[in-house]
């Protein structure tokens, strides 16, 4: 049965989306792979994790760049499931993860929303 595998993610540098998604979120660095004409193959992906990562793709041009931040239009586009929202909650606050707006308490769980390093909005979310 096919699966999403990955989902590309489109930044501004690669060092430093990594010091973000390994260092503030706690993703697993999965590859990083040097593709011979200055960009890379960066996979990254939550701890524990065998499930769809996220391709860290460097923006090649003005239109990949106007991207960066924006892939959503705004709107919430990526989903963090944790078993553990106060612990994880708490860890990412710690790192400097911006949280734009509190924990709340929704029928579907324990949810608050955060910016990644370029202002793409995630939920933090621990299911009911």
């Amino acid at each position: 049965m096919p699966f999403i595998a990955l989902i590309t993610l489109v930044v501004d540098d690669y060092d430093q989306a990594l010091a973000f998604y390994t260092g503030a979120l706690g993703f697993d660095l999965v590859e990083d792979t040097d593709r011979g004409d200055g960009s890379r193959w960066v996979v990254v992906r939550p701890p524990g994790s065998e499930g769809t990562g996220l391709l860290l793709a460097r923006a090649k041009d003005d239109v990949q760049r106007a991207s960066v931040g924006a892939q959503t239009g705004g709107r919430v586009g990526f989903f963090l499931h944790t078993e553990d929202f106060a612990r994880d909650h708490a860890r990412m606050r710690a790192a400097g993860v911006r949280f734009v707006q509190e924990p709340r308490q929704e029928p579907y769980g324990t949810v608050a929303v955060f910016e990644d390093l370029y202002g793409n909005l995630w939920d933090l979310l621990q299911p009911a």
